[in-house]
């Protein structure tokens, strides 16, 4: 007799690009400065390096935003794309869409599908106060 085993499989969750990314910049840095060790990165953030291991290998979640915003000013990154890699967003654009919610959730459906020179140029608009 036989038996069909059917395993289903889970799809990944959206953060999983974010450990592997992570790990591939500390290693580069850790090529030419001893000091993007695992242990080291782990200690100036103030986690384990177990737990360090296992964020960049996207065995757990990652961490808070805090941590995020950690890793991004130690590795050099800039922390709204860790963030967003994470699949979080700060804080801080989460008051501002709460302030105006139907205004900013249109203007992003808007800007899906807009290309980044678009998008850029929008926003030094805004920066330069062009409006």
């Amino acid at each position: 007799m036989y038996y069909v085993v059917h395993m289903t499989r889970r799809a990944n969750p959206p953060w999983t690009s974010f450990g592997p990314f992570l790990r591939s910049v500390r290693e580069d840095k850790a090529a030419h400065d001893r000091r993007f060790s695992l242990r080291q990165v782990a200690q100036r953030i103030e986690v384990e390096p177990a737990y360090l291991s296992k964020v960049e290998r996207g065995e757990v979640a990652p961490p808070s935003e805090e941590k995020i915003r950690a890793l991004a000013t130690d590795l050099g990154q800039d922390p709204d794309v860790l963030l967003a890699m994470a699949g979080k967003v700060s804080a801080e654009l989460r008051e501002i869409i709460r302030r105006r919610p139907k205004e900013f959730g249109e203007l992003i459906r808007q800007l899906r599908d807009a290309p980044d020179h678009a998008i850029l140029r929008i926003a030094r608009q805004v920066r330069e106060g062009e409006w």
